[in-house]
């Protein structure tokens, strides 16, 4: 049996605070695992595939889920021990191990966003981007911006900070005033993207299509699944149990439309159209394999992402941390 692990009264109360709605205190005891993900986040459309066909039962686990307010609260419940994994990048992953951590990361999509702009803005390339405002989710560190930048300066040798006007909001809102003509171009995550094409927006670049010309060789992940590597150590079936019942909730997310229409709730769609682009984008994003190539295009867009982001996103550290992807769990 694992020991309890114990939560500063304040942080307890500052993970509260932000948004977790179930708090077992205890690790996770035997098949137990408890997740953290966001409450609007598009993880749970696979965890409620899971928990709705029963895969947990099948492989062996107790999914206990914790619904978050924001990315924040995520990191602190697994920092304090309140949750035993949370869906991050791994860039997260590589500045927490640069400074000691034992945070470890496994693929949950590979999906990414893209330039979308209005069709009657007059945007065909890049360079027309020029005195225009951009909308940008994510922030002034935002991967898929320093991307764009990087795909800029390579392609068209522009900065395109200097450029644009860049413009930061939530995702939500930005594809709000996009479809209302309050801002021609937006560059926003994957499943937002795929709200626009359903309505119309034409897509300028995708994040997919900059890989190459920035010297990445394939699609690497970009999200995951991040736990500490002594507790998976000391609960190993339980990981890999859960790791199975993910990929196999994958499975029937890949190959069910029916499946779509039942989540179709829970996704938000206002039409099929909204859905099915919703469930190719999805499927689009699922990990077609986890292994060293994939390792090896993280290491590659980290060197990128590290020259334009700077130490505020990668902190003291311009390579990728040794152990950021987990090798308890590698698939062809």
């Amino acid at each position: 049996m694992n020991k309890i692990r114990r939560t500063a009264p304040g942080l307890y109360l500052l993970i509260i605070v932000l948004g977790l709605t179930s708090l077992p205190l205890a690790w996770a005891d035997g098949a137990k695992i408890r997740v953290g993900v966001l409450a609007y986040g598009t993880v749970n459309w696979e965890l409620d595939t899971l928990k709705h066909h029963g895969l947990d039962k099948k492989y062996g686990i107790e999914l206990l889920i914790n619904k978050m307010a924001g990315k924040g609260a995520s990191a602190i419940a697994l920092q304090g021990g309140a949750v035993d994994a949370i869906v991050t990048d791994w860039i997260w992953v590589s500045r927490q191990r640069s400074s000691g951590a034992d945070y470890s990361f496994v693929p949950h999509s590979v999906s990414v966003g893209g330039l979308m702009v209005r069709p009657d803005a007059g945007i065909k390339s890049l360079k027309d981007l020029a005195d225009q405002k951009l909308g940008i989710a994510g922030g002034a560190v935002d991967k898929s911006w320093l991307m764009l930048q990087a795909y800029a300066q390579k392609t068209i040798n522009v900065n395109l900070k200097e450029k644009v006007e860049p413009t930061f909001a939530a995702p939500p809102l930005l594809n709000k005033v996009m479809l209302k003509g309050e801002i021609p171009a937006v560059l926003n995550f994957w499943h937002y993207t795929a709200r626009l094409k359903a309505a119309g927006m034409t897509e300028l670049v995708s994040v997919e299509d900059m890989l190459p010309v920035l010297g990445v060789e394939r699609k690497p992940p970009l999200i995951g699944w991040v736990f500490s590597e002594k507790w998976a150590a000391a609960n190993r079936d339980t990981v890999t149990g859960f790791l199975k019942a993910l990929r196999a909730a994958k499975n029937i997310l890949a190959t069910s439309d029916a499946e779509w229409q039942r989540l179709r709730p829970l996704t938000k769609a206002a039409n099929n159209d909204i859905l099915v682009a919703l469930r190719n984008a999805y499927r689009a994003g699922i990990p077609a394999s986890f292994n060293d190539k994939d390792v090896t295009a993280a290491e590659q867009l980290f060197e990128t992402l590290a020259k334009y982001g700077g130490r505020d996103l990668v902190g003291d550290s311009n390579t990728l941390a040794p152990g950021t992807f987990w090798a308890g769990f590698r698939y062809e």
